[in-house]
């Protein structure tokens, strides 16, 4: 049987460089925010499409920073979509009795 003991060269953390920088291969970390390219197109409601373009910002965001854009736009969203059911419409027809 072979009782070896470990040698300090076994038990010495590792020291080696960790950045690409330092060793040339690609780190194993996630990638940097980056712009997803989905067009907004817009839909002719200025108010909409303000609310729409603001998705632009989570683009620049890492993705824990997305969910307060994604929770801003909804909210204007649903706004915007209230206020569509507040608004007065025509005045009902009168009908004419004859």
């Amino acid at each position: 049987m072979n009782d070896a003991v470990p040698q300090a060269a076994d038990t010495e953390p590792d020291t080696e460089p960790d950045t690409e920088a330092d060793t040339g291969a690609p780190q194993d970390g996630p990638a940097g925010p980056a712009p997803l390219g989905v067009p907004r197109t817009p839909t002719g409601n200025a108010e909409v499409d303000a609310h729409v373009e603001r998705l632009a910002d989570a683009d620049h965001l890492t993705t824990d920073g997305h969910l307060e854009v994604y929770e801003d736009v909804h909210r204007g969203l649903r706004d915007a979509l209230t206020a569509l059911d507040t608004r007065p419409g025509p005045p009902p027809a009168q009908g004419h009795r004859s």
